[in-house]
Parts: C-alpha cells; structure tokens; sequence
C-alpha cells in the first residue's frame, strides 16, 4: 500500500537555483565524462579548458547531454591527491570544504542554461582554510560563467 506524498511546507523547493541543497545529480560519476574530461582528445568537440585558482585546479568543459538525461546544469567531482596530503583525514576535510564553497556559490553559473563538467583539483601543500577555500571555488566558477557567455574569447579574457 502506498502512502500520500506529504506535501513540502513553503519554502522548501527541489529546484537547484532556490535551494542550497546540493543533489547527487550533481555529482560527476559517469566514466565515460571523466575521461572526455582529461582526455587530450577532448579538445577536439569543444575543448577542455582549466582555470588555476590557488590552492584549487579546475578543469572543465561544457558538455553536451543526451535529451534523455533529465539534469540539465552544472557536474562536478573532486580530487584532493595523496601526494598533496598524506593523511585521509586531512584529504576529506579539503573535499569537504571545496563541497561546501561549491554548494554555497554555485548559484554564480546558472544550472538550469548551462552543461558544463567541473573537476576541481587540490594542488597546494597543506590545508587550507574555508575562507581561502571559498574565494578559489567563487574565482573558478565566475570565470567558467564569463568563458561560457563569451566562448569566442575562452580563457584568455579570464586571466
């Protein structure tokens, strides 16, 4: 027996754009994007671009979904190495952290009219603080926004 959907007090949305919620759908598992992402062959059908933020990497590239993936918007994954930090719970407190600075400043890129895959990749030495943290993932995905407004220009306008 099935029960009745209770319905969602006010305020409460599934849209991405109202709420700071961040959704699995989000996450960039599929493989076969992960290696469009890194590829050097990725450059051919629309390009990979990576944008330095210190002490974040990112690399991404707008992607082009099949009209059957419901989830139109931004994908993104993190990768904190080992060669970085040693210990794991310093490397999850990192991914934690990028996390947090994506779901709070995200509503920068606008989901719902861009495709775009996002790899951020912790290149400093150490930990970091939320607060330097935040700015690097604000700078990426301001930059990422401007370079799909403009994509005559790419990166060069961004630096």
């Amino acid at each position: 027996m099935k029960l009745p959907k209770k319905p969602k007090p006010d305020g409460i949305h599934n849209n991405p754009m109202t709420s700071l919620r961040l959704y699995k759908k989000e996450k960039l598992c599929s493989q076969k994007a992960i290696e469009k992402l890194f590829s050097p062959a990725g450059n051919a059908d629309g390009g990979n671009s990576f944008i330095m933020a210190y002490p974040w990497r990112a690399v991404w590239r707008e992607s082009h979904r099949h009209e059957n993936d419901r989830w139109k918007g931004a994908r993104f994954l993190i990768a904190v190495p080992k060669k970085r930090l040693r210990h794991a719970v310093d490397r999850v407190t990192m991914r934690r952290r990028c996390r947090e600075a994506y779901r709070l400043c995200r509503q920068t890129l606008l989901t719902d009219a861009t495709n775009v895959d996002i790899a951020f990749i912790y290149v400093g030495q150490g930990l970091t603080d939320f607060n330097r943290t935040q700015r690097a993932v604000e700078k990426i995905l301001t930059r990422i926004y401007r370079s799909v407004l403009t994509p005559d220009e790419g990166d060069e306008s961004c630096k």
